[in-house]
């Protein structure tokens, strides 16, 4: 039997009977050892191989440092800032959404944490303001799908770290695509309420009172160009930006809003980023395994054989990926996902001619649309939460703003400078 059938039989048919992901990598990965007779002593030292990965650190950190600005009140200033702005145009509070998430999630780098800290406090405000649920609830879930495209991302750190490819130049990568998605979001979300008569809500604009609001939101408003700013100047790696990030919310959540004060949101804060750390980190450690076995039985290559056997041309090769990654993605969540198909999708564009960076950010693309798509899709249970919908109900709310997602992949793939052309004037990609 080859090593391809063992690995899909025992990987498939373990997750159809429901064993978590990172435990059928683990168990496919050693049924394929022992299919081939290699000694089992690879086992333990792949996965202290995974341990002394130092951008791995990064992931931890993000997601504390985002948890306790979600507490601290950091959102609803964002929120707050935004709307003196856009208040009053068509569909003001979906347009605020989209923007506020665009900006909240260069803060954390997690889908889910964007659409959860949006929708607890802007669900509520469309409804009153007499938005329909739909529109309320599908906006919200494509803004929190930001959250792992605009950078820092978890993803890209660990596809970067995987793929052995620069986290920072994938973090570059993903400032253009991100602008681009989200002046499509807005304008889908503008013309939906244009066209249901969705009022924009608010005071007319005012100068003073735009500045006496940045005045005093200022430490929430400074906080990207800190974290990402100091990534991009040189100051510091996306390790210490993580570790710089948590210091900084946690300061201002303590000394200035005073919501970190409270020990309990402490605790809270701490036992989501353990539990959520450590569910993606043993995934990735899983991996390392798992990949060991692919490039040494040769999988890539001969998955590249036969992509190339459909079509030479790297883009329809991407559109195939595209296909294959939606389709995991509805089972699968998106860090398992990115963690699972990097060790075979790498040396596959590397064979095809296809940019690992303009792959990477695909990917993460890819990943949104699976956060919307049932039945796993991550952020849809989040909106059931927060806007009390069933999951068809969330399907079905996003689907507009979801054909405008799955429409902006489609460029990405076709165009590669939307993504290249800020690393490569950064000197980060040739």
């Amino acid at each position: 039997m080859s090593v391809e059938l063992v690995i899909f039989l025992v990987l498939f048919g373990s997750l159809l009977l429901g064993v978590p992901l990172f435990a059928s990598l683990g168990i496919a990965a050693v049924a394929s050892i022992m299919a081939v007779e290699l000694p089992l002593s690879i086992i333990p030292l792949d996965l202290l191989k995974m341990g002394s990965m130092f951008p791995l650190l990064a992931i931890p950190a993000f997601i504390l440092a985002g948890v306790f600005m979600e507490k601290a009140g950091m959102a609803e200033q964002i929120i707050e800032t935004v709307e003196i702005i856009f208040g009053r145009i068509n569909g003001g509070l979906g347009i605020i959404t989209i923007i506020a998430s665009m900006f909240f999630a260069s803060l954390i780098g997690s889908g889910p944490a964007t659409a959860a800290a949006m929708g607890a406090i802007l669900i509520p405000a469309m409804h009153k303001a007499g938005y329909g649920k739909d529109y309320a609830a599908g906006i919200c879930g494509v803004g929190g799908t930001m959250g792992i495209l605009i950078p820092p991302s978890n993803p890209m750190i660990v596809y970067g770290v995987i793929g052995n490819i620069s986290v920072t130049s994938l973090f570059v990568a993903g400032i253009l695509p991100g602008v681009m998605l989200g002046i499509m979001l807005i304008t889908t979300a503008y013309l939906i309420a244009r066209k249901n008569g969705y009022k924009g809500v608010g005071t007319p604009f005012s100068m003073k009172h735009f500045l006496k609001t940045v005045y005093k939101n200022k430490w929430s408003l400074l906080a990207p160009i800190v974290i990402i700013g100091g990534i991009y100047g040189g100051i510091f790696t996306p390790v210490e930006a993580s570790v710089v990030a948590v210091f900084y919310a946690f300061i201002i959540g303590f000394f200035v809003t005073k919501k970190l004060r409270n020990i309990h949101r402490l605790w809270e804060s701490f036992l989501f980023a353990v539990e959520t750390s450590g569910l993606v980190l043993i995934v990735v450690a899983v991996t390392q395994l798992f990949a060991r076995i692919l490039i040494m039985e040769q999988v890539p290559q001969r998955l590249a054989e036969w992509s190339m056997s459909i079509s030479s041309n790297p883009k329809i090769i991407l559109l195939m990926i595209v296909g294959f990654l939606t389709v995991l993605g509805m089972f699968v969540e998106e860090l398992a996902t990115m963690a699972a198909v990097t060790p075979i999708l790498v040396p596959l564009a590397n064979q095809v001619g296809i940019d690992t960076i303009h792959l990477g950010i695909v990917m993460v693309m890819t990943n949104e649309i699976a956060m919307l798509t049932p039945p796993m899709g991550v952020v849809l249970f989040v909106l059931m939460k927060m806007g009390n919908l069933t999951l068809g109900e969330a399907a079905r709310a996003v689907l507009p703003f979801l054909i405008t997602l799955v429409l902006a992949t489609i460029i990405v793939v076709f165009f590669e400078d939307i993504v290249l052309f800020l690393p490569r004037l950064m000197g980060y990609a040739g």
